[in-house]
């Protein structure tokens, strides 16, 4: 069986080293690794980064051919998946690889066809940031939750681990953030088994990196509305 990781970059010249590192490192028994790298037409330097060392280390590239957001860079680099399992990887050091463990777990012992990686529960070690992302975020999966009836903790978290036929039956039509709220949407309204699970969380400020705001937010309602009463 083989999971397929697909690696969103842009402008991330400072950490995709060491995230691709952390991520080849990664041993599952029974499970092959597929590492896939999307640059999402970065302008920092790391796509020569890519091109010159790390290409030989990964099984597959996709370089965007214009900046399109997050959700475009994940549909390309899920039509180019092709494990039985699939989980989406941040190119920062926010969350860590080696709980790829916890979150293929429940899909392994045949319970779950989707797994969310909650930052908001469990034992795990968080780094402390802004109050008001935290109450952001709390916000929009309790909107979130309000209409899909899910009980989710996190759903804006990047951990998120599906079947492969999860993804494969559903339509995917956000460019940017909002592939959170309408990917949650869809798999609600179609009775996939979700599971959560917490982990640890090393958050960026934005000096660090951080690049989702307050319009993202303002969006991620719209998806919310949108994809849960009138585009199911």
């Amino acid at each position: 069986m083989k999971l397929s990781i697909v690696i969103p970059i842009y402008n991330e010249k400072n950490y995709i080293r060491e995230i691709v590192q952390r991520v080849r490192q990664v041993n599952i028994p029974g499970l092959e690794k597929e590492i896939i790298l999307v640059d999402d037409y970065s302008s920092d330097g790391s796509r020569d980064i890519i091109q010159k060392e790390l290409e030989s280390v990964v099984d597959k590239v996709i370089y965007q051919e214009k900046n399109m957001g997050k959700g475009a860079a994940l549909r390309s680099g899920f039509k180019a998946a092709s494990g039985e399992i699939v989980v989406i990887q941040d190119a920062d050091l926010e969350y860590d690889p080696q709980e790829y463990q916890k979150l293929v777990r429940p899909i392994l012992d045949g319970k779950a066809d989707v797994v969310y990686g909650s930052r908001f529960v469990g034992s795990e070690p968080h780094r402390v940031l802004f109050f008001w992302h935290y109450v952001g975020n709390k916000f929009l999966t309790l909107l979130s939750n309000m209409f899909s009836n899910l009980n989710l903790t996190d759903m804006e978290t990047c951990y998120k681990m599906f079947r492969r036929e999860v993804l494969s039956n559903i339509k995917l039509e956000q460019d940017r953030f909002g592939f959170e709220p309408e990917i949650t949407a869809k798999i609600a309204h179609r009775g996939w088994r979700i599971y959560e699970v917490g982990i640890s969380y090393f958050g960026r400020n934005y000096a660090e990196g951080k690049k989702i705001n307050w319009r993202d937010g303002l969006a991620a309602i719209w998806c919310i509305l949108k994809y849960n009463i009138w585009s199911k």
